[in-house]
């Protein structure tokens, strides 16, 4: 069976300010539920472990969201799961054929700074499992680096949330840095579709999507990169 490992955030406040913030719902719930309803197990975890905060700016009135959203609203199941998850370095990452980091703000501020999850980044892209991560996901790619220590995104394509959909949105002079920006820096080749338009692409075993809009597309390429591995 093919195993998920999917990692999220446990920033529940924009720091220095105290705007709350987590992982964005459907970031999370679309491709949980795509790669289990393919047949995947998924294992769900955090950076610190316990409860995943949710940018309560992710949840609509019923009836209100995106599909996945609304199934996730009426699944008890899957909301124990969120709200007591283990700290992802308490998991033995062997035996897992992907990791995949959900998007939301909180990400920002918790997923750069976490030495172990760069490290653990960096095993799976050597080890050739896929490496995945949609909207601010992405900043968990920015540390890791590759074998002769270069940045792991350099001269690869990726896509993550954009600068315009930052300012649009009215966060980025809350955000630490513009991801799109730092993506650049870091000497990655950014793509990217039109603001909050669905965009995501493949590079080798990295897996990247640009917006909440992007889980699906993301959530596709990846069982498509499994697969190919599995034949």
């Amino acid at each position: 069976m093919t195993r998920i490992l999917m990692i999220a955030t446990s920033a529940d406040r924009m720091i220095p300010g105290t705007e709350p913030t987590g992982v964005w719902l459907e970031e999370l719930t679309t491709p949980y539920y795509a790669f289990r309803d393919s047949g995947a197990e998924v294992t769900l975890a955090s950076i610190r472990g316990g409860a995943i905060p949710v940018d309560q700016r992710s949840v609509n009135a019923d009836g209100e969201n995106d599909a996945s959203v609304e199934r996730y609203l009426k699944n008890e199941a899957l909301k124990a799961e969120i709200a007591s998850t283990p700290a992802f370095t308490s998991i033995d990452p062997d035996g897992y054929d992907a990791v995949f980091l959900p998007g939301g703000h909180g990400t920002m501020f918790d997923y750069p700074v976490s030495e172990e999850l760069a490290r653990l980044v960096e095993r799976f892209d050597r080890e050739g499992k896929i490496v995945a991560a949609v909207c601010h996901g992405p900043a968990g790619l920015v540390s890791a680096k590759k074998p002769d220590g270069t940045p792991l995104v350099a001269g690869r394509r990726v896509a993550a949330f954009t600068d315009s959909e930052e300012r649009a949105v009215g966060l980025d002079d809350a955000v630490p840095f513009l991801l799109e920006t730092r993506m650049k820096e870091l000497g990655a080749k950014h793509e990217a579709g039109p603001d909050f338009q669905p965009f995501a692409l493949r590079d080798g075993n990295m897996v990247t999507g640009q917006n909440p809009a992007s889980a699906t597309r993301t959530a596709q390429l990846v069982m498509e990169a499994l697969k190919e591995k599995a034949d």
